[in-house]
């Protein structure tokens, strides 16, 4: 990936704030949508939501692949097997070697979540 790609999607479109633990425990409350009565208000802000929520999915994938890459490690003494971090993260073996593979990636390409 080219890094101002990466750059661009790393930019916090939204900020996304925690909520009260009153609000949070009401299923139809949700940052306040809920109660927008403009339409153009309510796009403008769930799709700031939108991209916000997807921004941090991907940088939380990121830091996943880097801590799948860290510890399988050949050179740590503890390292895990690819099935081990599948155990760990609930994957399958298949998509822990993909993530071990990419976090490695990320690390030798020097785009760790960790370098910035």
């Amino acid at each position: 990936m080219a890094e101002t790609e990466r750059s661009e999607r790393r930019l916090k479109p939204a900020p996304l704030l925690f909520e009260p633990a009153e609000a949070a425990s009401d299923p139809e409350h949700f940052f306040g949508l809920e109660s927008m009565d403009d339409p153009r208000e309510l796009l403008s802000r769930s799709t700031e939501l939108a991209l916000a929520f997807r921004a941090a999915t991907d940088r939380a994938v990121e830091f996943q692949a880097v801590a799948a890459a860290q510890l399988a490690d050949p050179r740590r003494f503890d390292r895990l097997t690819p099935a081990d971090v599948a155990a760990r993260a609930e994957w399958t073996e298949d998509y822990a070697k993909k993530m071990i593979e990419f976090g490695r990636d990320l690390i030798r390409g020097g785009g760790a979540p960790e370098d910035e």
